[in-house]
């Protein structure tokens, strides 16, 4: 069904302007509303006045949908019939609408306004109830009667305010939220992070200069002993320089009070919410990582501009030269994971064996459940116990992690059971010379003449050979049992590097290396990774000796961790694992980076315990 609706209006000089319009539906809508397909701007028509409907192809029906009628040739109805072929004509307000048929068999409906009232008094009308046209000044008054007042209240009021307030903060604690400047509060972008709470209401502490941005001398008010990223002058010569698009933003800034780059506020932004300070973006850093290499010739850092395609292997900090006795501070360097590096402890300890789920450790392991929790077989956690913030784990220590299985009781006395001295050489060597001094050559250490096992079916505080059952045999005077304890299959042999007697000193054990950190440049939680198995990230169950650096490289990380922007589980940034400032953070920074002072506070440290193989 078609129709065809033909907007008529008129020109000033009195032309006539045809807008036709071509429906094709069996039924239209005639109203106020907008929505209509014949929209009629009068306030005499209701939103939705009459509908009109195609009978067939020579009647239409016009029906009105509310309480207001509409007239067919001068006669009030609510509904009518017309015939197309004879035509009609439609009042509605102040339209007139003429129903005919088309050449085409179309039915044709032309809207003409008429003005049954005077446009004057409708113009009036309308006037009166959709404006407030004569209620309140003209726009343009308005307009600028609201800048006026924006100008002086947002602007005039606090700038006197602040020429005007007192030179000494005389508030007391109780109304620090009550600002010196009257009025500043409408530019503040939102509140202060967590970090600077204390600071609400101070806001000279940190903008102590009108229409200056923060410098760094106000930052270093409170953050005194923070350092540089790098030296200046590194600093300088890593920034790319800008375009001239850039430098023309960076003069403009310049010109506003904004600091120049490198200060505290490129990096640190506030006003962002009662929360934690937001990360800093990635694209901070590889503004100068991502191309690090062409501006600074002489680095040693590899190029990074995300995490998940352009990021160097990971270079732990590892012992390049193992600690001796003669010197007990180790060198470090930082070793590329691809080249496969490895790292001497001190320890002999094979993973593998202790992590096996079958043989003798496992079958002790699960004969010990009911005392220490063990399962069928150790476990990582059995012998690696977290810091107290779960971000790194303890050293381990033979007396917490490794004597409920590896006893060094060697007599029992009254019911009172006696060890050797862990860590302790010296004290080794003469509780021996002791012990066969009260007993006599002819009598070796009461061990039933079972020889000892590792872990065997021993137990902290149970008697178990010292030494393997070849040397027991032989062990007839306390020199020979001091010989087979340090020896290979002894007790301190089996776990440690022994350094026999030579020019006078007597037994000694290597110092022993356990670090919590591998990381320097980086930083890592474990307890972020709690969902994990230690597994996934570390191969120790494949790992035969102690010397194995069995830390997780880039491929593995990027099985979770993707670039700031990616898909991955988990986007990340570099702030992530990164913090900008360095940190003094000794001792664990390598030696030769040290000041004198600390190197020879750290070789006294490690002098004071060189005779604790456990660290």
């Amino acid at each position: 069904m078609t129709f065809l609706i033909r907007q008529i209006s008129f020109t000033a000089d009195g032309r006539e302007i045809v807008r036709p319009t071509s429906i094709e539906k069996p039924q239209i809508a005639i109203g106020r509303d907008a929505a209509c397909d014949i929209h009629l701007a009068d306030l005499a028509v209701l939103p939705d006045h009459a509908r009109v409907t195609r009978l067939n192809d020579r009647s239409l029906g016009v029906k009105a949908t509310g309480t207001l009628g509409f007239t067919v040739d001068g006669r009030s109805v609510d509904r009518a019939e017309i015939d197309l072929a004879e035509g009609a004509e439609l009042r509605l307000g102040g339209h007139r609408i003429t129903v005919s048929r088309g050449e085409a068999g179309e039915a044709v409906l032309s809207v003409l306004r008429v003005d049954a009232l005077s446009e004057a008094s409708e113009d009036k009308e309308e006037a009166r109830v959709f404006s407030l046209r004569g209620l309140l000044p003209g726009k343009r008054m308005s307009a600028w009667g609201m800048a006026i007042a924006i100008l002086i209240g947002f602007l005039a009021v606090p700038v006197i305010s602040y020429a005007t307030r007192p030179a000494e903060d005389v508030r007391n604690i109780h109304d620090v939220k009550q600002d010196l400047v009257k009025g500043d509060g409408a530019w503040t972008p939102g509140p202060l992070s967590k970090a600077h709470h204390a600071l609400e209401g101070k806001c000279e502490t940190c903008h102590q200069k009108a229409f200056v941005s923060v410098r760094d001398s106000a930052c270093k008010t409170c953050h005194q002993d923070i350092h540089d990223h790098a030296p200046p002058a590194r600093i300088a010569g890593a920034r790319e320089a800008p375009g001239v698009g850039g430098a023309i933003l960076a003069s403009v800034a310049h010109a506003f009070g904004k600091p120049p780059e490198g200060a505290c506020v490129d990096c640190h932004r506030e006003h962002e919410g009662a929360g934690p300070i937001p990360a800093t973006p990635q694209a901070f850093c590889t503004d100068c990582h991502g191309s690090l290499n062409s501006r600074l010739k002489d680095t040693k850092l590899g190029n990074a501009a995300d995490f998940g395609t352009a990021h160097p292997e990971f270079r732990p900090t590892i012992m390049a030269d193992a600690p001796s006795l003669a010197y007990p501070v180790p060198h470090f360097e930082r070793v590329s994971l691809a080249d496969r590096p490895s790292e001497d402890s001190g320890l002999k300890f094979p993973h593998d064996l202790h992590l096996s789920k079958t043989g003798g450790v496992a079958r002790m392991a699960g004969s010990m459940k009911a005392q220490t929790g063990f399962g069928d077989a150790l476990a990582c956690k059995d012998c690696h116990k977290p810091t107290a913030d779960g971000v790194r784990f303890l050293p381990v220590q033979m007396e917490r992690d490794c004597q409920m299985c590896h006893s060094l009781a060697f007599e029992t006395l009254g019911g009172t059971v006696r060890t050797l001295r862990h860590g302790e050489p010296d004290q080794v060597v003469a509780d021996l010379t002791a012990y066969y001094r009260s007993t006599g050559p002819a009598r070796p250490l009461q061990l039933g003449g079972m020889a000892r096992r590792r872990p065997g079916d021993y137990a902290q505080g149970q008697v178990y050979h010292a030494y393997s059952g070849a040397a027991a045999t032989r062990a007839g005077s306390a020199d020979a049992a001091i010989r087979a304890v340090f020896s290979k299959g002894g007790a301190c042999y089996d776990c440690h590097s022994v350094v026999p007697p030579d020019g006078g000193k007597g037994w000694r054990i290597a110092p022993v290396r356990q670090p919590m950190r591998y990381m320097m440049n980086g930083w890592f939680d474990h307890a972020a990774h709690r969902t994990e198995r230690c597994e996934s990230c570390h191969a120790a169950p494949r790992s035969s000796k102690a010397s194995d650096l069995m830390l997780p490289n880039l491929a593995s990380c990027r099985t979770c961790h993707g670039g700031e922007s990616s898909h991955a589980d988990v986007p990340s940034g570099c702030a992530l694992c990164h913090s900008y400032h360095a940190d003094d953070g000794a001792p664990w920074l390598p030696a030769r980076r040290l000041a004198p002072a600390a190197r020879a506070q750290i070789g006294a440290l490690a002098r004071d315990r060189q005779a604790r193989p456990d660290g």
